[in-house]
């Protein structure tokens, strides 16, 4: 079975990331044949003022893929912009997708508010459109989402719908692979955004960890050290069920007892996140130097995308009754 998936190349990496994505990836190599892509054409929906950390951004997100476990020869991994065919599929889907689908997109004025984005460009209102043509385009029967997610999936369904009615049954429908999407907030309570300037990231060294583990948000009313608190609204204890599942039961009952301080439990989390991520920043590190391989298997990848992505295109033109 074939799966689909993609990541904008918008700046580092973070723990979201991890969780939320990437581990599942790593994980989903073995069952399924997967199609990855650093999606920089998307990175242009919200970022085409400024392009100018987009070809780093590309990089270094391979390179943090690799260090994570995706393996570039198992798995088909690529540059966007590197398979023009997305683009050519994306303007022909747009052809066939009613504005209204695109205006009752629910993450579009979350994603202006959180941006300060105060005009919507064609791009960005268009955006799932292109979504949409980078899953058919390889006609993945699997897309890995958080259950947030699946309206954009749902929404890709719609459109394959709209372009077979069309001009035949070209498209399967993608189906969502739900995953397990577990709440990691950022420093300030709030969803972890780089926008949001919150964010506890990949490359951040040990003392970085360290010190943003102690501005996480804790129970308000659990005061002293002494006072029983509430882990089911502490940001601390969520991560701390992420990283180290094996003993967050016990500090459960001491945080509710009254018999673990807020602070001793960052200092705590702290220390777990560090060596978590220990493996991590050691393969990253080692891969310095070496960014001349990672073009090399982006550019393997990208010749491999190639050739699903011109089977299916010339499925489409035939479909449409392009050329003559």
């Amino acid at each position: 079975m074939r799966l689909f998936s993609g990541m904008r190349p918008t700046g580092r990496l973070h723990l979201g990331h991890l969780v939320g994505a990437l581990s599942n990836w790593a994980g989903l190599q073995g069952g399924y044949e997967c199609f990855f892509t650093i999606a920089d054409l998307h990175a242009l929906t919200t970022g085409y003022a400024d392009t100018s950390g987009i070809s780093a951004n590309t990089l270094d997100m391979a390179n943090t893929w690799r260090a994570l476990g995706i393996d570039f020869e198992k798995s088909t991994v690529f540059v966007q912009s590197d398979v023009k065919e997305h683009a050519e599929l994306h303007l022909l889907l747009s052809m066939v997708t009613p504005m209204p689908w695109l205006e009752r997109d629910p993450t579009l004025k979350a994603m202006m508010e959180d941006m300060h984005i105060k005009s919507m460009s064609y791009g960005l209102m268009g955006y799932p459109v292109l979504q949409a043509a980078d899953i058919l385009l390889y006609k993945a029967a699997a897309v890995p989402v958080g259950i947030d997610q699946a309206p954009h999936v749902e929404l890709a369904r719609e459109i394959a719908r709209s372009f077979n009615k069309y001009y035949g049954a070209v498209f399967p429908e993608p189906q969502e692979l739900l995953t397990s999407t577990p709440k990691l907030l950022g420093v300030d309570g709030r969803k972890m955004s780089k926008s949001l300037d919150n964010c506890l990231y990949l490359d951040d060294t040990p003392e970085e960890l360290s010190a943003k583990t102690k501005r996480l948000v804790t129970d308000p009313a659990k005061v002293h050290a002494t006072d029983p608190g509430n882990p089911d609204i502490c940001s601390v204890q969520d991560y701390h069920k992420v990283f180290r599942p094996g003993d967050a039961a016990a500090h459960d009952a001491e945080c509710q007892a009254g018999r673990l301080g807020c602070t001793a439990h960052k200092k705590y989390l702290g220390e777990i996140l560090a060596g978590s991520l220990a493996e991590y920043r050691e393969r990253k590190a080692g891969l310095a130097g070496r960014d001349d391989e990672t073009r090399a298997l982006l550019a393997d990848g990208a010749a491999r995308a190639r050739k699903a992505a011109e089977v299916t295109m010339a499925e489409v033109r035939r479909a449409v009754k392009l050329g003559y």
